[in-house]
């Protein structure tokens, strides 16, 4: 179905909203390992759960994005600031610029999750130590769940972190994805002169 270009950016931004309040979920379950808070007020937590990927990155930042292409008109993409171009231009430099905010936020999602599932948990061994048991495994750790038992505090943190990280590393590339098409999406619009004539459109 051919839609609008505004159409296009909001049907977009709608789905980020979503997309941004599962990282903000994900991210503040990492602090709470099996809904326990002595872990956090003990500062027992991977480094990468105080990075606020999910909070700052794939949610505060993606939902700023998702909030200017939900704001994109309807059913006219033309028009305001009194003329048809100003309007138009204005639109479009500013879906352009927050498209680039959610690129840099679910990027940055992405990266911190990738290093904290690379990492592993901060945990307490069998020696009693809290440490970063399967930094050394280069990620390895994630292929063999016979070594997870090698933290023994938090239970089952090992389970928590990858669980959460991976969603994180999930929903913080379809949010890439997603403001990268709406980037493109922007430029094209730009580019073409206009966006929803009744001459010419073009599918979302």
């Amino acid at each position: 179905m051919a839609m609008c270009y505004g159409r296009c950016a909001r049907c977009i931004g709608h789905c980020l909203v979503w997309l941004a309040v599962l990282c903000m979920v994900a991210n503040v379950l990492l602090y709470f390992p099996n809904g326990e808070t002595k872990y956090a007020a003990e500062h027992h937590l991977s480094r990468f759960v105080w990075f606020f990927s999910g909070l700052a990155g794939g949610g505060l930042l993606v939902l700023l994005s998702a909030s200017v292409f939900i704001a994109q008109e309807e059913e006219d993409c033309c028009g305001g600031c009194g003329q048809e171009d100003c309007g138009k231009s204005c639109r479009t430099l500013s879906s352009i610029l927050a498209a680039l905010v959610g690129i840099l936020g679910s990027g940055y999602c992405v990266v911190v999750a990738a290093l904290g599932l690379a990492e592993g948990p901060l945990c307490m061994d069998s020696r009693g130590q809290w440490n970063y048991t399967f930094a050394d495994t280069d990620g390895g750790y994630l292929l063999d769940s016979s070594t997870w038992s090698r933290c023994q505090e938090p239970e089952h943190v090992v389970e928590w972190n990858v669980t959460l990280f991976s969603l994180l590393l999930a929903l913080g590339g379809v949010e890439f994805i997603l403001c990268l098409i709406q980037a493109i999406n922007g430029v094209f619009g730009g580019l073409c002169g206009y966006c929803c004539s009744r001459q010419q459109r073009y599918d979302c």
